[in-house]
Order: C-alpha cells, then sequence, then structure tokens
C-alpha cells in the first residue's frame, strides 16, 4: 500500500526535475558563456574579418573571375597567391585550400575551407577518430584531422619553408573553418613541434585562427597551445558546444554577440560551450558567410568607437601593454586552473608566441611555480592518465 501511494509522488518529482532541466535550457542563451569574459581590442580582433574572406576564397575556382564574393570583394590580389589546391590535388586527403602571401599585412596565410557537404572524403576525414585513439604531445587529438594536417604540411613544407626564410619579418597564420578549422589547429601544432623543417621558425611568429572551429584535442594539448591557437566562435554557434569525447579549447575565445555585435575574449577552461544554445540561430551561426558579415561589422563598430575617443598615442601604448600584461596573467590562471583540475603534463611553454616576450627575470618566480605545480599534477596522474 505504501509503495502504491509513494508512486504519484516519485511521478512528481520526476516531471519537476524535467521541467527543471527543460526550463534551463530554453533560458541558457549564449551570452551566458561569456558574460564574464573582458572586452577585445580592435587590434586583437582585426584580422579574424580579413581572413574569413581569404577563407571564403577558397570556394572560387577562379579568383580573377569570382562569382561568390562578399561585398567590397576577398581582398585578395590573385598575383599574391602562391597556390590553390583543390580536392582533386589533395586526393581527398585534406579539404582544398590557398596558401596566399599578404605583402600588406606581412603575413603568410594558409587559409582551409569547411565541410562540403557532398564530399564523402570530408566525411571520412571527420568519422576517422575513437576516443583515445591518436596521442599527441602526452594528450589526445582527432585522428582524421591529425592525418590531414599531416598531409598539408608534408605537401607544402619546402614552400612554407623558402617563404618563410625569404620573409623574415612575416608572420605565418593557418586559418580554416569548421572542418579545416579542426585541420588548420591541428597544423600549427604539427608546425611548432618542427619549428626545424620550415627554418627554425621562431614560436611567436605562428598563429592560428579557427573560425567555428570543432572540438578536435584535449584539454592539457589545448592549455599547451594555448598561446598560439585562437578560436572564433558566433553567438549560437553548434559545433563548438557540441559534445564530443575530445575537449578543444584555444588561446582566446572571441565570442560574438548581437545588436550590436560584442567581441568579448578570454582563455577558459572549465565552463567553455557546455550547453547547446536552443536557438534558430544554431546553424547559421556556423556559416562563414554569416560569420565574415558579423566580424566585419563588430570590427567597423570597435574601431569606430577608438575612433570618436581618439586615445594619445602614448595612453594607446601603454593601454597595449596593459593588453599583454592581462593576456599573460589571464594565460598563467588558465594554467594553474587547469593544474587544479588534475589535467597531466599542464605546463608553461618557455615563452608565449602570440603574447610579448616577457623582460628576463619578470614573473620568474610565478613560472618557476607553476612549473612545480604541474610536475606534480604529472606524476600524480601518470598513473591514471585522463582527459576531460
Amino acid at each position: 500500500m505504501s509503495i502504491i501511494c509513494g508512486l504519484p509522488l516519485l511521478e512528481c518529482v520526476y516531471c519537476l526535475a524535467c521541467a527543471r532541466w527543460a526550463w534551463k535550457r530554453c533560458l541558457h542563451t549564449a551570452g551566458h558563456d561569456s558574460e564574464t569574459w573582458g572586452i577585445a581590442s580592435a587590434e586583437e580582433f582585426e584580422p579574424v574579418p580579413r581572413l574569413c574572406r581569404y577563407i571564403l576564397a577558397v570556394y572560387e575556382d577562379d579568383l580573377r573571375h569570382p562569382l561568390w564574393e562578399p561585398p567590397g570583394g576577398y581582398g585578395i590580389n590573385p598575383d599574391w597567391v602562391k597556390l590553390k589546391k583543390t580536392y582533386e590535388d589533395t586526393q581527398g586527403r585534406a579539404p582544398p585550400y590557398i596558401l596566399y602571401l599578404d605583402h600588406s599585412h606581412s603575413d603568410i596565410v594558409l587559409a582551409i575551407r569547411g565541410l562540403n557537404l557532398a564530399k564523402e572524403s570530408d566525411y571520412a576525414v571527420l568519422l576517422d577518430n575513437k576516443l583515445g585513439k591518436r596521442k599527441f604531445d602526452s594528450g589526445y587529438v582527432h585522428n582524421g584531422l591529425l592525418n590531414a594536417a599531416k598531409w598539408v604540411l608534408e605537401a607544402e613544407c619546402e614552400v612554407l619553408k623558402d617563404l618563410v626564410e625569404k620573409y623574415p619579418n612575416y608572420t605565418l597564420t593557418l586559418t580554416g573553418h569548421s572542418l579545416g578549422s579542426g585541420v588548420a589547429a591541428l597544423l600549427t601544432m604539427l608546425v611548432v613541434q618542427n619549428q626545424d623543417k620550415l627554418g627554425h621558425i621562431e614560436r611567436k611568429r605562428i598563429r592560428c585562427y579557427a573560425i567555428a572551429p570543432a572540438r578536435c584535442m584535449s584539454l592539457n594539448v589545448a592549455v599547451r597551445y594555448a598561446d598560439v591557437i585562437n578560436s572564433v566562435v558566433l553567438q549560437d554557434d553548434f559545433l563548438p558546444r557540441t559534445a564530443t569525447p575530445l575537449e578543444d579549447i584555444f588561446k582566446s575565445l572571441f565570442w560574438m554577440g548581437r545588436f550590436p555585435p560584442i567581441v568579448r575574449t578570454a582563455v577558459p577552461v572549465d565552463g567553455r560551450f557546455e550547453h547547446i544554445v536552443l536557438s534558430c540561430n544554431a546553424t547559421s551561426d556556423h556559416a562563414i558567410i554569416w560569420i565574415e558579415r558579423e566580424a566585419q561589422r563588430a570590427l567597423d563598430l570597435m574601431l569606430e568607437k577608438d575612433r570618436i575617443t581618439e586615445i594619445p598615442a602614448k595612453q594607446r601604448m601603454e593601454r597595449q601593454k596593459t593588453l599583454v600584461k592581462e593576456h599573460t596573467e589571464e594565460y598563467k590562471a588558465a594554467l594553474q586552473r587547469a593544474i587544479t583540475l588534475n589535467v597531466p603534463h599542464a605546463y608553461s611553454p618557455k615563452q608565449y608566441g602570440t603574447f610579448d616576450v616577457l623582460e628576463e627575470g619578470e614573473h620568474s618566480e610565478s613560472d618557476r611555480s607553476i612549473g612545480e605545480s604541474s610536475l606534480g599534477s604529472s606524476e600524480k596522474s601518470k598513473k591514471n592518465e585522463s582527459w576531460n
């Protein structure tokens, strides 16, 4: 009798729990993911819309007679395109890409297109993975994307080396969208691991912008390369929030909101894009065309705000130094947080790639403490290594 009387109560509790879950899901917005992040500067965000246009240019068959260019064009000089690879050229081993020598911005850019829904080879790359299948630098990465990145590096190693040596003051930027962003991120890690193959390029000259990225690496690896890899996420985009066995976090995640667009930046370690947003924009925000449009709109607003305030040159320099210091402290805090989460091998690299190099002796004590804490964490988890 008591059991029968208890059934309605259990049903009520279950229904209330389901209602609470649905209510929280429906109320969760993309702004909750980044509400505590700092506002990004125009200098930080400037490359994003330009690189989006370079990625869009990969879709064109003839850059001298483009068919799908956005308003204002791609901003590409066809004479500066060093090579353009199609699916036939890559034989399905990697998505198509272009190598562009951007003299206007002193940049060597390799841009990789996103997933082609009509190409089985792209699905083969995407699905070539299993939990814990591929270990890389004491962590785990997506097997198919790593193989694609290796193919690109082997195919273009000599060309990249010649350009890096010929233009020693140029940066090397690897960028991609969706599937291409994962290839670009892992390609960046391979370049950092094999700097000697590219003319001993310095780490600070290497950078990556992953547009609407797929999750493709474990947290400990992501923290280690957080100084060179940036992820760009537009508002409600579903892919960066899609739960997968391997987590993905980059140097700074740029979150772009709307009405008007607001760009925020941070180095999140936990609580990062864990919820898929129930929104009609969840798929449209993944489109590279929409990302380019919103990114350019956000940059224009940021530049207009800077123009109106007319910051003096001296204050601008002081502001830039403050931003560099904040980024350095934020990156170290992320490393410390990773250590407290028992992320194995979450040590700090010797010098930051896209951050300014600290003067000799500066923060040496904090660096030492981070290294010691990381070493202790590595030893504790050596027998039972896991990834988040």
